[in-house]
């Protein structure tokens, strides 16, 4: 692998850009996005070069789409048949479904992977990116069920373990299930009670507050555009996810003054300790 095309040179995008000069790739790292993320792409060493994504298709290698969802799905589009029959085109989008059926639809060549690694932000943009940041979390890939294994997934693969990730290998609908509850949930918890607590009729929420309010409003501060593409391409299981917590709340409601409450507390703790020790164990 010579040649990576990084298309979205953004918070992901430049993260992986940098994260692979770090772990030793000297090849070109050619960057499509806007003015702006190219210019801070260059200064920041996550790229080499400007490129129109003409260009990348003929020359990359590695196709790294690091768009939003509609974008990605848009640029699989234009992608169409110009892609090397050896290039790897993958993208890090938040949902799989949509995307890989699409990858199905258009290209004629090249070889797609769907991939998404878990890992970010709040904050959007190549001057966030960061060469670790995808080390010590999970890194989904995904194929279509008609997919034939491509030597070169073996060569992601390994980049990406040289970059830290934990690949985690898993199908679409599998994918866009378990995240509805671990990270479209939790964005949507956080939006809620940051809206509910902007809508109360006085100002006191505002100054009295500790720490635990700002570890579950940080989420709020995610750019709601990001997330109007992921839940449209993931509604059905989002919705059975709010309504899987909607569920646990109201029998929360019912029982406040109910000794029964205790048993929600422990099952609570348990899955709070448990996500803990593998995040500390990895």
């Amino acid at each position: 692998m010579r040649t990576i095309a990084i298309v979205g040179v953004g918070l992901i995008g430049g993260s992986f850009g940098l994260a692979m000069r770090k772990a030793g790739f000297d090849g070109g790292v050619l960057g499509i996005s806007s003015p702006a993320a190219i210019e801070a792409g260059l200064q920041r060493g996550a790229i080499t070069r400007q490129a129109t994504l003409e260009e990348a298709v003929a020359e990359a290698d590695l196709l790294y789409l690091a768009q939003p969802v509609d974008v990605i799905l848009d640029t699989l589009e234009q992608i169409g048949s110009s892609a090397r029959p050896e290039c790897l085109v993958t993208d890090v989008g938040s949902t799989k479904s949509q995307i890989i059926q699409k990858s199905q639809n258009c290209l004629k060549s090249g070889y797609f992977l769907g991939g998404h690694p878990i890992a970010g932000k709040e904050r959007r943009g190549v001057a966030e990116a960061d060469a670790d940041l995808f080390r010590g979390h999970p890194y989904v890939l995904t194929h279509s069920e008609t997919a034939r294994f491509h030597p070169v997934e073996n060569t992601f693969r390994a980049w990406l373990e040289r970059l830290g990730a934990q690949v985690i290998e898993m199908n679409p609908a599998e994918h866009d299930r378990t995240v509805a509850f671990t990270s479209h949930l939790p964005q949507l918890l956080s939006t809620a009670l940051s809206t509910t607590l902007e809508e109360l009729p006085d100002g006191t929420a505002r100054a009295v507050f500790g720490t635990g309010l700002l570890d579950m409003t940080r989420l709020a501060l995610s750019e709601p555009e990001l997330w109007l593409s992921i839940l449209a391409t993931n509604e059905a299981e989002v919705r059975s996810a709010i309504d899987a917590f909607s569920a646990v709340l109201a029998e929360i409601r019912a029982r406040l003054d109910s000794e029964d409450l205790r048993c929600i507390f422990a099952k609570a703790n348990r899955f709070a300790a448990q996500i803990r020790h593998v995040k500390s164990s990895s």
